[in-house]
């Protein structure tokens, strides 16, 4: 065990107490004993490998914490942690799923938030954002909610924000990530832009889900967001990736991104056109 290392039983302690289970209730769905559990926690006892891997099911444990787990109990990790470049099958797997979606955004992101892949669809949706904050890695909430992204055209920006805290708030009480609550501290402490709509309140809570509405400069845009994630990694990397996709949400948004889709072939079109002149002026000469 490492000087930065906490005992098994802490460690053990703190997930229970995420999950709001008492040593009774884990000890009975684990097939142990309450006594059993109460050693452990307090190191009187040491647990198995296959006893912390029943815990860690049934405590829904990520695979970053079960490795935690395992270390500190004196076991090798179980769950490799590699670069996403070297998880080929998986990265061809979410290129596809990305490029498939276009002409709508999607992007794949790290537990942080930070861009992994993107399929770079609609760029207009970024205009006016700071170079700052689309330079890599790229946070998908702070370039969102940002004053200097696209804060001040997410026409919902108090709705989406309380949104996004939600989720953030359920991944602190998953994991109490330093970097997760302070990006939670951060955006809670953004302005909220004078054109932002209120809540809906009762309105809102009748709609099939939360869109995210900006104002761009062909025309306001409304997405549903969906999240998908591998089901059964065995890589901490890739357990930890999840990938956004945006939906149009009304007939609005689709006929929006059908212009800025034209807007951005028309240069490919004249580039294509003046090559293709050029060929021909130097056939002829």
């Amino acid at each position: 065990m490492t000087a930065h290392q906490l005992p098994f039983g802490i460690l053990l302690r703190r997930c229970r107490a995420r999950r709001r289970m008492t040593q009774a209730d884990l000890a009975y769905a684990a097939g142990s004993s309450t006594r059993h559990l109460s050693c452990l926690e307090t190191g009187r006892s040491q647990p198995s490998r296959e006893m912390i891997a029943r815990l860690a099911e049934y405590l829904d444990i990520p695979l970053r914490d079960q490795n935690m787990l395992l270390l500190a109990a004196g076991f090798a990790p179980a769950f490799p942690e590699r670069a996403l470049a070297e998880l080929e099958a998986a990265r061809n797997a979410i290129d596809s799923v990305l490029m498939a979606h276009k002409p709508y955004p999607a992007f794949a992101v790290d537990r942080h938030w930070n861009v992994v892949l993107s399929n770079a669809a609609l760029p207009q949706l970024y205009e006016g954002c700071s170079a700052d904050l689309l330079r890599t890695p790229i946070n998908a909430m702070r370039l969102i909610l940002h004053p200097a992204g696209m804060g001040p055209r997410i026409l919902n920006f108090a709705e989406w924000r309380a949104h996004s805290l939600s989720v953030l708030r359920q991944q602190i009480e998953a994991r109490a990530d330093p970097i997760i609550q302070g990006l939670h501290a951060e955006i809670s402490a953004y302005p909220v832009p004078p054109n932002s709509e209120p809540p809906g309140g009762l309105e809102a809570s009748q709609r099939l889900a939360t869109p995210l509405r900006i104002a761009t400069r062909l025309g306001p845009m409304s997405f549903l967001n969906t999240v998908t994630v591998f089901g059964t990694p065995n890589d901490v990397t890739l357990a930890e990736i999840a990938l956004e996709m945006l939906f149009p949400a009304d007939a609005t948004t689709v006929e929006v991104a059908k212009r800025m889709v034209q807007e951005q072939a028309l240069p490919q079109l004249n580039d294509t056109m003046s090559n293709s002149g050029s060929l021909v002026r130097d056939r002829v000469a």
